[in-house]
């Protein structure tokens, strides 16, 4: 595991004085999103709410354009650059690192030039010129699996060993990235909660986080916030699924997560704080 994790402009310890999990706060520029409806699509909105999660207390916003919720159709590539590119130039100096949440080489490079800290990938930097449009960049690179595309990917997911697999995969990426000259410490991974899994899949994974995190030797970001795999087990839609999101991130970190990313960042901020307390 390297000593540091660089984020962009910002550098996190990952062992020592000053390593934590941290948190980073969800900002969906998205008429469709599957737990805000889009509430913050408009710039405006977007703005408020980064200064929301500014004030209690977040370490990432993760801004993303294009909904990825099970079945979400693709967005055009004008209609995601027109969405994230205003927010992204308008946070860029706000103290705190800016990811964006992209499969788009064409986004990434933009974002890039717009001096973002991550590029968090659900397809692992899979598309044709991912690799090259963050290579000669320093911003962090986020690895994360998914089964199948967001339109097919929960309709009949299956594994002969989930963790196995997700582990290989991301191993796989991993070193494609470090082949194409990526520093390690610019890396992190994501197994994808939700991603072309079944609940019981999901909870296997979360139970190895530690194993993924030993194993591949890089931090390990964990999405589980309102998900299906916490309605399942509470039995609350998506809007009363505070409570399992909170247990959920704080099973992430007591299973090696280095980031959470979270709707509620107050919340999440003050269950992370409690814990490093007890701890």
């Amino acid at each position: 595991m390297p000593a540091q994790f660089q984020f962009g402009r910002f550098n996190f310890p990952l062992a020592g004085e000053g390593a934590r999990a941290r948190v980073m706060g969800i900002l969906n520029v998205t008429p469709d999103s599957f737990s805000d409806g889009g509430q913050h699509q408009s710039l405006e909105f977007a703005i408020s709410h980064a200064e929301q999660m500014l004030l209690e207390g977040v370490d990432i916003i993760d801004v993303g354009g294009e909904s990825s919720r099970p079945g979400a159709p693709p967005l055009p590539l004008e209609r995601e650059l027109a969405r994230v590119m205003p927010v992204l130039y308008a946070l860029r100096d706000c103290g705190k690192p800016i990811s964006v949440d992209t499969y788009k080489p064409q986004v990434m490079r933009e974002a890039v030039i717009a001096g973002v800290d991550m590029v968090n990938d659900i397809n692992a930097f899979r598309a044709p010129g991912a690799i090259e449009a963050v290579r000669d960049s320093d911003c962090a690179l986020c690895i994360m699996h998914m089964q199948s595309a967001p339109q097919t990917m929960q309709l009949q997911p299956a594994y002969a060993d989930v963790v196995a697999e997700v582990l290989a995969f991301l191993r796989q990426r991993v070193a494609a990235l470090t082949a194409a000259g990526i520093e390690r410490r610019r890396l992190c991974i994501d197994p994808g909660f939700g991603f072309g899994k079944t609940v019981e899949h999901n909870y296997a994974l979360l139970k190895a986080g530690r194993q993924l995190v030993e194993e591949l030797g890089l931090p390990l970001l964990a999405g589980l916030s309102r998900k299906s795999m916490i309605g399942a087990v509470t039995g609350k839609p998506v809007e009363q699924r505070l409570a399992g999101s909170l247990a959920g991130a704080l099973a992430a970190v007591a299973h090696g997560a280095a980031i959470v990313r979270v709707h509620d960042v107050a919340e999440t901020v003050d269950a992370l704080k409690v814990w490093r307390a007890a701890h």
